[in-house]
């Protein structure tokens, strides 16, 4: 549980820091740019006590992908970028990704149970 919110917040801050990244005008703009570099460090600092409690590939994925839709989303809704189709599509399939993952995490968790019962039975 304390491992999911860690993750949950290295999202947020990296979709925030993408976000400032994005407002600082190539670093110009001093506050933005502040505030893209502490986000980024936050983020890192939480996906680092996430991975505490959730493997690399599972935390990893789940960062990198929900944060790329998270950011795609604040793209098209602040800044006015334009989706089509193709986006749409592309977005699904990350969030797919991400549920699928998610699963076969469980299944593994499961297979490596039931084969320490079959080997071990005490």
């Amino acid at each position: 549980m304390k491992s999911g919110l860690y993750l949950l917040f290295a999202i947020l801050f990296e979709v925030c820091g993408s976000t400032m990244l994005n407002l600082s005008n190539g670093f110009t703009d001093l506050w933005p740019s502040l505030g893209s570099i502490i986000s980024f460090i936050a983020s890192f600092a939480c996906l680092g006590l996430a991975l505490n409690g959730i493997p690399l590939s599972t935390a990893y994925a789940i960062w990198s992908g929900l944060g790329t839709a998270l950011t795609a989303c604040i793209g098209i809704i602040l800044f006015g970028e334009t989706i089509g189709t193709l986006k749409i599509i592309a977005l699904a399939f990350i969030v797919i990704g991400v549920v699928v993952l998610n699963q076969s995490h469980d299944y593994d968790d499961d297979e490596k149970t039931a084969q320490k019962v079959v080997l071990d039975p005490h």
